[in-house]
């Protein structure tokens, strides 16, 4: 399924949602001019800059190691993936970001990005395959989502049923959520791969903590009302 538009109203146009898809797709164009230089030079700049899990058990006592869970987040492997997660942001974020404020939505974004890299490197702390991707951070908008608008309307493409149906939202992010779920336990099933592939329990992870961080951040918000 493919998520088209939502029909949450807002009060004001989303202002941080286009300012981290176009860092993501900047950062992105730096990889493919990297990819032109032709040698080492993209796979040094990934290596660098990506989550391995393995390198964080090793533990850098100058914080490099660490500084890539953040850095990670804004990397992507293909075209597909940065379009597939900008995508997925512009039609989520903007409504969380409107309902809980800039500063609250770069908060969360970064927040629930470090928990989906967190539980990706519980489900495999020794693997030397770098984690890159913004997939956590937007997993975890979309927890938010799912607590803050359970019942907006989400206009999606199904192919297979119909070309275009409206989605109560808390069915789509249901049913997202059961396909990470099904598809992390048969990975972590069937062991570590070599040849990296999809970071389901970062999804997972993201997910979950947006679900119970949208809760705290909200509350701080009322306060302040």
């Amino acid at each position: 399924m493919l998520p088209l538009w939502d029909t949450q109203p807002r009060r004001r146009p989303p202002v941080i949602v286009p300012w981290f898809i176009a860092l993501n797709l900047t950062v992105f164009g730096y990889e493919l001019w990297l990819l032109l230089q032709g040698g080492r030079a993209l796979e040094i700049f990934l290596w660098e800059h990506a989550l391995v899990p393995a390198r964080l058990l090793e533990g850098w006592t100058d914080g490099r190691a660490w500084l890539t869970v953040l850095t990670s987040m804004f990397l992507h492997g293909s075209g597909a993936h940065v379009l597939g997660n900008c995508w997925f942001l512009w039609v989520f974020g903007g409504g969380v970001e409107a309902r809980i404020g800039p500063g609250r939505f770069v908060v969360l974004y970064l927040s629930t990005g470090i928990g989906a890299a967190g539980l990706q490197f519980i489900t495999e702390p020794g693997s030397i395959v770098p984690m890159l991707g913004a997939s956590g951070a937007i997993s975890g908008i979309l927890g938010a989502y799912f607590v803050l608008f359970p019942r907006t309307w989400i206009v999606t493409l199904v192919p297979w049923i119909v070309p275009i149906v409206p989605v109560p939202a808390f069915v789509f992010l249901i049913l997202w959520f059961v396909l990470q779920t099904v598809s992390g336990v048969g990975a972590f099933m069937d062991g570590p791969t070599e040849g990296g592939g999809v970071a389901w329990w970062a999804h997972i992870g993201g997910f979950v903590a947006g679900v119970f961080l949208i809760r705290l951040l909200g509350r701080a918000r009322g306060r302040w009302r």
